[in-house]
């Protein structure tokens, strides 16, 4: 069964907010520093998790992930380590959720993959809405590339220069 990337808490009595799990927001911030240091060495997994203050255990999960996604690529030795295994202007933000968390689902009735997961999804008034919804997060998150916001966060630094 997908798993959904946002869910929903109540942290007072009437607030509610959606949050987006550790696994993608992580794993994001990884991905963006091997691109920001991209070389033509590996980069630590050590340092990687100093820089972005990560656990580098937990970091290491992620690392497996998107590497079976191919996502990142590792290599073994004295100098090893982890870099993009594709030109980040290649590698969608939403692939790099979706490696971690698997399929989109903002509700457990509608999900990228799955269609089917509830027997009243054409009968209910508000399925439309929870897809559209799902649509646009989905829009976005393939909107942009890695090599896009590293753009961005080249721009931001420079600017502040």
């Amino acid at each position: 069964m997908p798993r959904a990337i946002l869910s929903a808490f109540a942290p007072g009595e009437n607030e509610v907010t959606m949050n987006i799990s550790t696994k993608g927001r992580y794993g994001l911030r990884a991905v963006l520093d091997l691109a920001v240091t991209a070389t033509d060495r590996p980069v630590s997994l050590s340092s990687i998790a100093a820089r972005q203050h990560l656990s580098e255990g937990y970091l290491e999960q992620l690392m497996a992930s998107m590497k079976k996604a191919g996502i990142v690529k590792s290599s073994r030795g004295s100098q090893g380590g982890y870099s993009l295994a594709r030109d980040p202007h290649d590698i969608r933000v939403g692939e790099v959720f979706r490696a971690l968390e698997g399929p989109l689902a903002l509700t457990s009735c509608i999900s990228e993959e799955h269609t089917d997961n509830c027997s009243r999804v054409d009968a209910c008034g508000s399925a439309f809405i929870w897809k559209e919804v799902q649509d646009a997060i989905s829009f976005v998150l393939d909107k942009y590339s890695i090599g896009d916001l590293l753009d961005k966060e080249i721009s931001a630094c420079g600017e502040g220069s």
